[in-house]
């Protein structure tokens, strides 16, 4: 695997490792994500890391084995651009929904 390439990806796995590390020692509930804004401000950071670092990784290698790979550059500009219009429920469905299947997607290509 290209050297950058793999840096990006680790980058994007950093990241999400950080987001869980936020959720070890709070409950994993809305309610708390909405009323701790140090947990949701960290969320944003990692969401705009990794949606620059996806940018990258598709400038290298368009076709990588990741699902939702441009909706991830999407958000990113949206958490950055948009931010006066973004909702916690937007940042909480991403982390619950979609980081999980990202994250094993990214693990399975740096196994590689």
């Amino acid at each position: 695997m290209d050297r950058k390439l793999r840096k990006y990806l680790t980058d994007i796995l950093s990241s999400i490792l950080e987001i869980e590390s936020f959720m070890a020692d709070r409950p994993k509930e809305y309610a708390t994500f909405c009323n701790d804004t140090l947990f949701r401000r960290g969320v944003e950071r990692n969401i705009e890391i990794m949606g620059e670092a996806m940018n990258q990784v598709l400038k290298i290698k368009p076709e990588i084995a990741i699902t939702s790979a441009r909706k991830v550059v999407d958000t990113r500009n949206f958490v950055i651009h948009a931010y006066d219009s973004l909702k916690p429920d937007i940042l909480w469905g991403i982390v619950i929904n979609h980081m999980p299947l990202l994250k094993h997607e990214v693990e399975t290509l740096l196994d590689d």
